[in-house]
């Protein structure tokens, strides 16, 4: 086990915190609840961004930025809205410091603004201010913009990447002529979404709908994926929301139809934020740190050459040079650790905690045996691999990890799992495993927040395969209107 770190087992959470901070993913802002992104940890979500950008491009979205600062009457105009943001907004009253005769700082008391201004929690107020001067016609519609930002939600409780005072994300904001449009828009957005965290992040997903109580503030409807984490608990992965009009109202966002009608547009909103980076950890991570999959590691392959000297050290990495720069053509990201001045065992140890997908170690007796040793992160099976065929196999290592990583944690899904008709089952594996469950549900807001009130476990979603005939509601034992999925969530 990787010295300092707290196995799950023993505690979870802190667990979690070393594996982040150890593995350099990220560290402690020096503001309370702010969080540093590590260039390790930013190469992570770079991947994640890149995946992301890559299929909203497909799709006919463009990027633009929207300014960070909010006048305050921008969040008044859609009620609904603020009230799910107001007691996290950070608010800005003054625009000057002055020295004190101490030497110290003081706000200018002359300096305030004529109207406080919001740093951002969400963008669409100062969005949709836009939008009314660049939407006109029909033939402006639709408007495809994704924003990716940081935004500041105050939070009291703060976990690195899960929740922290500021973060960064993508928010996706759209405007169509139609109900119909909208809705399509949102479905596509969420398939996105369900694509890329579970293909390229291994991470396996439920899709679904929220419930009118869990839904976004001032959406229709809200379509989210809901991942499980190692200890049982669902995170909220990625949300689609169809907003309808009620922001075009809010801001009065209005265009001349085909037939010349004036008629409000139609709206979405969508994002997914640095917490995947949460997921892949919790996800994934062993009690020896990261198990990065290979689409996302910043270095996929790390070759550690082994020697007594620095000549034998570069005697080793030369033996795989004309590997590296083969496997550099395909793409494949490569890193050669050579520094003298640490041992390979501590190597090893280091990249273990880092995640590295395929570690390839080479010495004096591997060259002279025609070899390498690779070394599986998910694994951690050892193979030796003769020197003709390190390019194939290497590839085929990766391929397999991608793959075995979404495997093992889709089993561990399923086997938390738990389909339950009575609430005193229900109750005994909210307070003792956790899991996923899956139930019948009456429809009845009254009910959902009673189980919450009681066990703490919330409904995730309702989902696209729910089969709510003939089952009844778990804590009314009425008919179900909904089959549903509860469970404690970060």
């Amino acid at each position: 086990m990787a010295k300092g770190v707290t196995p799950k087992s023993e505690d979870y959470a802190r667990w979690y915190t070393d594996v982040v901070t150890k593995a350099e993913l990220a560290d402690y802002g020096p503001v309370k609840g702010t969080m540093v992104i590590r260039p390790y940890g930013y190469s992570v979500w770079t991947s994640v961004q890149e995946a992301f950008d890559r299929r909203f491009k497909e799709t006919g979205h463009v990027n633009a930025y929207f300014p960070l600062f909010i006048p305050k009457s921008f969040l008044a105009r859609e009620a609904e809205h603020v009230e799910g943001f107001a007691k996290e907004c950070a608010v800005v009253t003054h625009h000057r410091l002055m020295a004190n005769p101490d030497g110290g700082l003081a706000v200018d008391p002359n300096s305030a603004l004529e109207e406080e201004v919001i740093v951002r929690p969400t963008s669409e107020t100062v969005i949709w201010a836009m939008y009314k001067k660049w939407i006109q016609s029909y033939r402006d519609l639709p408007l495809l913009i994704n924003q990716w930002a940081n935004v500041v939600r105050w939070e009291m409780r703060t976990r690195l990447f899960l929740r922290t005072t500021e973060f960064l994300w993508q928010e996706g904001h759209t405007a169509h002529a139609t109900l119909e449009e909208a809705e399509e828009e949102t479905r596509t957005i969420l398939e996105i979404y369900r694509d890329v965290v579970e293909d390229v992040l291994a991470v396996p997903v439920i899709v679904g709908r929220k419930t009118e109580v869990e839904k976004f503030a001032g959406a229709d409807h809200t379509y989210c994926i809901e991942a499980m984490m190692g200890d049982r608990r669902a995170l909220q992965a990625g949300t689609s929301h169809n907003l309808g009009q009620n922001f075009a109202k809010a801001f009065d966002v209005t265009f001349q139809t085909e037939d010349n009608r004036l008629e409000h547009v139609y709206a979405t909103s969508w994002g997914v934020s640095t917490r995947l980076i949460g997921a892949l950890v919790m996800v994934h991570g062993d009690d020896k740190g990261l198990r990065l999959p290979p689409a996302v590691a910043p270095y996929e392959v790390v070759v550690v050459p082994i020697g007594k000297s620095e000549d034998e050290i570069a005697q080793a990495a030369d033996y795989l040079k004309s590997d590296i720069k083969t496997l550099e053509k395909m793409n494949r990201r490569i890193h050669v650790d050579d520094r003298l001045q640490v041992s390979p065992g501590f190597k090893f140890n280091e990249w273990e905690m880092k995640g590295a997908p395929v570690r390839l170690e080479v010495g004096a007796r591997d060259i002279e045996a025609g070899q390498a040793v690779a070394v599986r992160r998910d694994t951690g099976e050892k193979l030796e691999v003769s020197k003709e065929n390190i390019v194939s196999e290497v590839n085929r290592l990766l391929d397999e990890i991608q793959v075995s990583l979404y495997q093992q944690a889709k089993d561990f899904q399923r086997v938390n799992t738990h389909t339950v008709k009575n609430y005193s089952d229900f109750k005994e594996i909210m307070s003792s495993t956790g899991g996923f469950i899956r139930c019948g549900w009456d429809g009845n807001p009254e009910t959902e927040e009673a189980i919450k009130d009681e066990t703490n476990a919330t409904i995730r979603c309702i989902p696209f395969d729910e089969h709510p005939d003939g089952l009844k509601c778990v804590y009314s034992a009425k008919p179900a209107k909904y089959e549903v999925i509860f469970a404690k969530a970060y």
